[in-house]
């Protein structure tokens, strides 16, 4: 049971606070009516069974501790009205969209996203509506929020603290936006949904090393983003991304669990359905001629996807489109990807020079760009330094089948070093 309802919790926790929000118009009430109603779950779900319809029981359920909560509190006329008109909200016979239960079956795709373009609230800095926006309804826990954005978990706890406060202060309306309203919004759902997909192909603490709950529902999330929006080439360009990426799924990982770098993948394993999928929807981002970060990175994809193997990837083509990249989104990340294919086209100390150009203050946590050094390092017979990369990505992994590559990796080159 507490597997089952760990489940549940993941697929329906931000679904149900999401529509509390929406009603509510307090994201902390309706995260605290939410977790008590999944307290109450575990408490007679496994002597009651679990409903024919979780969510809308959740729902319910979280909605009628809400209207407690605001009776219990009510000092003034206006939490009585609020508990009223919370009532009313949720009445079935004036709202078709409530069955069952008493409460929402389970939302609709297109429903999902537009909640989570309610999440991300022109009220907010766009860092802030993304990391709402993961921890409601991505499904992310606050530290694998923090690791998506290479920042301390206390950083990231408080600016989702001061995110749901400057709403509540500023009194800001909690509505879906309307259609016109969406693009304006684009971006940080585009981002959320990127960052969810990260997170699925790659756990931040997991002894696994994909999630493919959280991979799957972003190309779910990505396909009904480019329905709803069709004349907008950044969804498809990551609908794209994210086929191509997914497409080499089953060769990243060994029977025994372990990683397999994407040099030294068996390509013939790759899902071919995906990448034709990918690509036609990166060609149809060439005719638009419209390039976003989206874009880039879905042609980048594309690249590798078309190499047979590894060593007829075209890198020069990798290196212009990471230069084309960095004009358009100049952050580390990206400067750290484009010294892996510099140094793969130019040779490892070109590599390193690329990436000496970053500011270590800035990626102090960020586990890759130690992995990267160590590589290139090690290629540039600087041995004794890539052992000490590789001790300082290790000590920043949590991923378990990642970590154990990079102690092989480590060990490997300490052996080379001693010999």
């Amino acid at each position: 049971m507490s597997d089952l309802l760990e489940t549940i919790f993941r697929r329906e926790a931000g679904r149900c606070t999401a529509t509390l929000i929406r009603i509510l118009g307090d994201v902390q009430l309706a995260e605290d009516a939410v977790a008590e109603a999944f307290a109450i779950a575990a408490e007679k779900w496994p002597a009651a069974g679990v409903p024919p319809n979780p969510g809308g029981w959740l729902t319910t359920t979280a909605r009628n501790r809400a209207i407690d909560w605001l009776r219990r509190e009510s000092t003034r006329t206006e939490r009585h009205i609020a508990a009223h008109e919370l009532t009313q909200t949720m009445d079935p016979n004036e709202h078709p969209e409530l069955r069952e239960l008493d409460a929402y079956v389970d939302v609709v795709p297109d429903d999902q996203l537009r909640l989570m373009f309610l999440c991300c609230h022109p009220a907010l800095s766009p860092d802030a509506q993304v990391a709402l926006t993961l921890r409601l309804l991505g499904g992310l826990s606050t530290p694998e929020i923090a690791s998506a954005f290479v920042v301390p978990e206390s950083t990231m706890a408080q600016r989702i603290v001061r995110a749901k406060r400057k709403l509540r202060d500023n009194r800001a309306p909690y509505r879906i936006p309307r259609a016109a309203e969406l693009p304006d919004r684009l971006i940080p759902v585009l981002a959320a949904i990127y960052l969810i997909f990260t997170e699925g192909h790659t756990a931040s603490f997991a002894e696994e090393l994909v999630r493919t709950d959280l991979s799957d529902e972003a190309i779910r999330l990505g396909r009904v983003l480019v329905e709803l929006m069709p004349d907008e080439p950044e969804p498809a360009g990551l609908l794209a991304l994210m086929l191509l990426t997914e497409a080499r799924r089953p060769a990243r990982v060994a029977a025994d669990g372990s990683m397999i770098r994407l040099s030294d993948q068996d390509r013939s394993l790759w899902d071919r359905d995906e990448i034709a999928a990918g690509h036609e929807l990166v060609r149809a981002c060439l005719r638009r001629n419209r390039p976003g970060q989206f874009q880039i990175q879905a042609a980048i994809a594309a690249v590798h996807a078309a190499a047979p193997v590894a060593d007829e990837t075209d890198w020069a083509q990798i290196v212009a489109l990471y230069d084309q990249l960095l004009a358009v989104r100049p952050d580390a990340v990206v400067a750290i990807n484009r010294a892996v294919a510099v140094g793969e086209l130019r040779g490892a100390g070109e590599g390193l020079l690329a990436l000496d150009i970053i500011d270590e203050s800035q990626v102090s946590g960020y586990q890759p760009f130690y992995a990267v050094r160590a590589d290139l390092l090690a290629r540039a017979g600087r041995l004794s330094e890539a052992v000490a990369a590789y001790d300082r990505a290790i000590g920043l992994t949590d991923n378990a089948p990642e970590r154990r590559f990079l102690i092989e990796r480590r060990d490997l080159i300490a052996s080379r070093e001693g010999a």
